[in-house]
């Protein structure tokens, strides 16, 4: 199935300047309407408090805040503006027990290093098709394992605007796949490799 993002609104926190590109190029790509992005956690709590983005993507390993601890403070500091908000968290760890501690902070998704565009898409997909129920209980707070499914509304389009929206938004889509087939040549790239992260210089 293909979604419509446009509405959409990412935050991207992430302190590989070249990583992070490559994530807002593919965001773009994928259609998401608006995309934010920070260097660390600190930095992501402060845009996120702002923006209240509709879902977070964090890298685990950065300084000096990482991803687990704006996870942890996004679902329980009172300046947080939802608690709620589905956050992805990327890393090159893919040890059970590393799993277990992002669970347990209150991550919804995992997506490991290095990944490839589909599988940052199926973790957004995911995250519209079986949404979580969170659960609090005295140690916890965050998305339960068990999933329900949500389904939104799928119809059609009916206003002028609609049309110079959607068309707006395909330009974008354009220019943000040009990009990224930039950057993958400047990495050395091509449209089949993992992606992980990355130096250009």
């Amino acid at each position: 199935m293909t979604y419509k993002f446009d509405k959409v609104r990412i935050l991207v926190v992430e302190d590989n300047t070249p990583m992070l590109e490559i994530c807002k190029s593919l965001l773009l790509a994928f259609g998401v309407g608006d995309v934010l992005s920070a260097k660390n956690g600190d930095m992501g709590f402060q845009v996120f408090c702002k923006e209240n983005p509709d879902i977070v993507i964090s890298d685990w390993m950065m300084y000096p805040m990482d991803g687990i601890s704006l996870t942890r403070r996004i679902r329980s500091d009172p300046k947080s503006p939802n608690i709620y908000a589905p956050i992805i968290l990327m890393t090159g760890f893919s040890e059970k027990k590393r799993v277990v501690q992002a669970r347990d902070s209150g991550v919804t998704e995992f997506l490991v290093k290095p990944f490839s565009a589909r599988d940052m898409y199926k973790r957004i997909a995911q995250i519209i098709e079986r949404p979580r129920q969170f659960v609090r209980s005295e140690d916890f707070f965050g998305p339960d394992r068990r999933r329900t499914i949500d389904v939104g509304y799928q119809g059609p389009f009916r206003r002028e605007s609609d049309f110079k929206a959607m068309k707006d938004q395909k330009d974008r889509m354009r220019a943000a796949s040009l990009n990224l087939d930039h950057l993958r040549k400047n990495a050395g790239l091509d449209k089949t490799d993992k992606i992980e992260d990355i130096d250009f210089n």
